[in-house]
């Protein structure tokens, strides 16, 4: 079983609170999640697929439609991204979130921009 843990304590229910969440596998270990913006991206493919093991053998930079993710689902990771995070992405910017690091980046610098009075 998974398990999730964040600012807030541990928490073992449906829809997270994805705010500084981070994966942990069975074992105990992080699942390969570098920050929390990671694991937040990493979360929500968990969500998508289903499987903790999808996301922890992922790379960074792998191509998520390349790793198996169709479209519908990268449609919903866009969408789960929106809702949960707060950060629009149009039509322009689906076509450059490829990778999970991809995802990471974008997400950061609207957060940054965000908090500092910009976009």
């Amino acid at each position: 079983m998974t398990k999730l843990t964040g600012r807030a304590g541990e928490w073992d229910g449906p829809q997270p609170p994805l705010d500084g969440v981070t994966v942990v596998d069975r074992g105990g270990r992080h699942a390969g999640v570098k920050g929390e913006t990671m694991s937040t991206i990493r979360e929500l493919l968990v969500e998508l697929t289903g499987t903790v093991e999808y996301a922890d053998r992922i790379g960074d930079d792998a191509d998520l439609a390349a790793s198996g993710i169709d479209s519908g689902d990268l449609v919903r990771l866009v969408l789960l991204v929106e809702q949960r995070l707060g950060v629009e992405i149009t039509a322009e910017d689906m076509e450059e979130l490829r990778t999970i690091g991809d995802y990471e980046r974008f997400v950061a610098g609207r957060t940054a921009a965000r908090t500092s009075g910009g976009v």
